[in-house]
């Protein structure tokens, strides 16, 4: 007997390669997630992550698996605003989020055109202020880190304004203020996202240059 190997869903069958099948079963269940401002149903394997589903199903590569562990933050993406590592974050249990990956970025907040192969472009192909910040200061060599280190810049931005302190804010700054970001605190906040090529001081330029 195979055990159940060659049955949907069973582990065995998905190291081979098996399709998504088009409706929910035992070890599938459709949900819905908003990626870079599109809703999109999908059938989704109960043990799937969210970074495979985006890179797999979706056709959206530009978050990377790394480490596959949560501690390079190549996978980086936001959901509802907030940076996550995708490669932890089971994807069925996601369903009603929106997603927002290094695609959306482009073109005021990813409302984009979807091509035929599901990929989503940016509808006016303006980039971020971020992006391009990163090519101004030259801020990436191999690149493979940084579309996490923008979703993360993101992230960190918008949290600092929202008020979150981090490990270096000073204890006498009142609480739900802005946090102002100066170098010490870009180096803190994007401390999860590693950069193996050493990039680091002009993505924190980069960042400086976007805040100012």
């Amino acid at each position: 007997m195979d055990g159940g190997a060659g049955r949907p869903g069973s582990p065995v069958a998905a190291t081979r390669g098996e399709r998504i099948p088009s409706s929910p079963d035992r070890h599938h269940s459709e949900v819905t997630l908003r990626v870079n401002g599109r809703p999109r149903t999908l059938v989704v394997d109960h043990r799937s992550v969210l970074l495979d589903v985006l890179r797999e199903q979706l056709r959206l590569t530009g978050a990377k698996k790394g480490c596959d562990h949560g501690q390079c933050g190549a996978c980086t993406v936001l959901v509802d605003g907030r940076r996550v590592n995708s490669c932890l974050l089971p994807a069925v249990a996601q369903d009603g989020c929106a997603i927002t990956t290094v695609e959306g970025l482009a073109g005021g907040g990813g409302a984009g055109e979807s091509d035929r192969d599901g990929e989503e472009q940016s509808a006016d192909g303006e980039l971020h202020p971020l992006q391009r910040a990163f090519i101004d200061r030259d801020a990436f060599q191999c690149g493979y880190c940084t579309p996490g280190q923008l979703c993360s810049a993101v992230g960190a931005i918008a949290e600092a304004e929202s008020g979150h302190p981090s490990h270096v804010t000073d204890p006498g700054t009142p609480s739900g203020q802005p946090v102002a970001l100066d170098p010490d605190e870009i180096r803190e906040r994007l401390s999860g996202n590693l950069c193996r090529c050493g990039a680091y001081p002009n993505i924190v330029r980069a960042v400086e240059d976007v805040i100012r």
